[in-house]
């Protein structure tokens, strides 16, 4: 059982990591849509930018993931609210609360018909079930608070073509790198049976590569699924206590 210094300290590590992700994705957002002049500033450097923005949309959306589980700031479900629907408001205007009682469902019924995050007609076809992730994920009320938002950012002086390349694609490739690496492989079915009730599998990958697709949780998704009260950053130590403990059990 965590102590409270224990948590006290996890609460620090993931504030400090998501204000790291915040501050790279407010300086791009503000910075490409207020301040970056195409027939001026370097063109070969907006890809780059795009591809830091969407990893930093990843983040904030990853931010949002730990709050709902209660494990960006453990025993402090204020916080993690706050932290939540900040993260989510910001990434692309989505509800917290109504995304926190998907997921919920998401746990319970990973892999069956009650999941939302899953196709149980096409589970092994990555198109299909993208367009119901989709439909899940983007709905008529978060669209007009986009369009509303994109409105405010017009009439403040940004420009239409700023406001799409550095906040739509960013935010359309997280959610294209959320739905591959964090949903679709943990969770598509294949000849070989699931390891467990969870029906989630972990992918193999080095640590840079679990933590740049998808913040661990595509690396490690099934140790997400057996402790989900584990942020982020603290997965791979869940893969090394599931092994020790299976060597144990074996000896």
């Amino acid at each position: 059982m965590p102590t409270a210094a224990a948590d006290h300290a996890r609460t620090h590590v993931s504030v400090a990591l998501g204000a790291a992700v915040l501050a790279v994705w407010l300086t791009i957002h503000i910075g490409g849509i207020f301040f970056w002049d195409f027939a001026r500033d370097p063109l070969w450097l907006v890809p780059i930018l795009v591809l830091i923005q969407a990893e930093a949309s990843t983040g904030l959306f990853i931010v949002a993931h730990d709050a709902m589980h209660g494990s960006f700031a453990p025993g402090r479900p204020a916080l993690n609210r706050w932290a939540g629907r900040a993260a989510l408001a910001l990434y692309a205007c989505m509800n917290f609360d109504q995304l926190r009682d998907a997921h919920f469902r998401h746990h319970k019924h990973a892999g069956l018909e009650g999941d939302p995050d899953f196709h149980p007609h096409r589970p092994r076809h990555f198109l299909p079930w993208l367009g119901r992730f989709f439909g899940g994920y983007y709905n008529h009320t978060q669209l007009a608070w986009i369009t509303l938002v994109a409105i405010i950012y017009q009439l403040s002086g940004a420009w239409l073509g700023n406001i799409v390349v550095f906040w739509a694609i960013p935010a359309i490739t997280a959610l294209l790198q959320l739905f591959y690496f964090g949903t679709y492989l943990p969770h598509r079915h294949r000849d070989e049976p699931f390891p467990d009730r969870h029906r989630a599998r972990s992918n193999s990958m080095g640590r840079a590569a679990a933590v740049a697709t998808c913040y661990n949780f595509g690396a490690y998704h099934h140790e997400h699924h057996l402790f989900p009260d584990t942020p982020w950053w603290a997965l791979p130590r869940r893969r090394s206590d599931v092994r020790a403990k299976a060597a144990a059990q074996h000896a």
